[in-house]
């Protein structure tokens, strides 16, 4: 009697579980959830968030009511993550991750940076301006096509900086990121070459290349380039160090050296380097 109701007992359980098993029906979320990374500069830059779309709705009016507060997303609220401290609108922002909400209007945007990621909704009652971090007002734009489901993107990538978009509909909103790079890379700069013992030819094209970017001492630039070069000459690598003698006016070297660049670009077979040193060179001759 005991072995049959345990028997039965099983039975239920193993009916159970397959019936809730199948009451589990997946289905596509009407706002799904995403997230996008972002390398800005050298500061990984992400924000996780729902994206709702219009479905026959107008943004400001029957979605997104101007003037109010919006979470920016929908479901939970959107996260915006800084591995490293940024600057937004002139102000610091440190590493950490904060809730981005916004009041969208006609022609201002206002933006927020929250503290507080417990809130849920637009009008959660646990809001409290005092724990805003950073707001700013921004200007939106008119996009030309329809954007039916809410997005943020990155946009305008600069070596240092990288804007955040925000579009739904025809709004354009978004604001600019920026990121400390200089200091990071000549800390590695000083250490690896600088301070470096048996430095190999990449460290000092590196630093060569990024002084001639961030137009810092050409002299050095050249010194390390050439130093790169002398022990493993790369055409591009050779291509860089003509443009930093273009730079120091060298036009007689650049073309030498660019015409280096060429024959090994030849032989690598790579006619971009090839039309770029060709370009640059016929440019230096009128500089002659």
């Amino acid at each position: 009697m005991k072995k049959t109701l345990i028997g039965i007992a099983l039975s239920a359980a193993l009916l159970f579980g397959t019936s809730a098993a199948q009451a589990q029906i997946a289905t596509p979320a009407a706002s799904p959830a995403a997230t996008i990374t972002q390398k800005v500069g050298l500061t990984d830059v992400s924000v996780s968030y729902s994206r709702p779309s219009l479905r026959g709705r107008t943004f400001g009016k029957d979605v997104v009511t101007y003037g109010e507060m919006w979470r920016t997303g929908a479901n939970s609220p959107t996260l915006l993550k800084f591995a490293d401290e940024v600057t937004i609108q002139g102000n610091k922002v440190p590493a950490g991750e904060y809730v981005l909400m916004s009041i969208p209007a006609q022609n201002e945007w206002t933006i927020i940076l929250h503290k507080n990621k417990d809130l849920w909704g637009n009008n959660d009652a646990k809001y409290n301006e005092a724990n805003d971090h950073l707001r700013f007002k921004v200007k939106p734009q008119t996009n030309p096509r329809t954007i039916e489901t809410f997005t943020i993107n990155f946009a305008n990538l600069k070596s240092n900086s990288a804007d955040v978009e925000l579009l739904w509909g025809k709004e354009i909103a978004g604001f600019t990121i920026t990121t400390d790079v200089d200091s990071k890379v000549m800390a590695q700069i000083q250490e690896k070459v600088v301070n470096g013992k048996d430095v190999s030819p990449n460290a000092y094209a590196a630093a060569a290349s990024y002084y001639l970017s961030a137009k810092k001492d050409m002299k050095q630039a050249l010194e390390w380039m050439k130093k790169a070069n002398a022990k493993d000459a790369k055409f591009w690598n050779l291509h860089t160090q003509a443009k930093i003698q273009a730079n120091l006016k060298d036009y007689k070297g650049a073309i030498k050296t660019a015409e280096e660049s060429i024959e090994l670009a030849k032989k690598e077979n790579n006619p971009e380097y090839v039309r770029m040193n060709e370009q640059a060179i016929a440019e230096w001759k009128k500089m002659k």
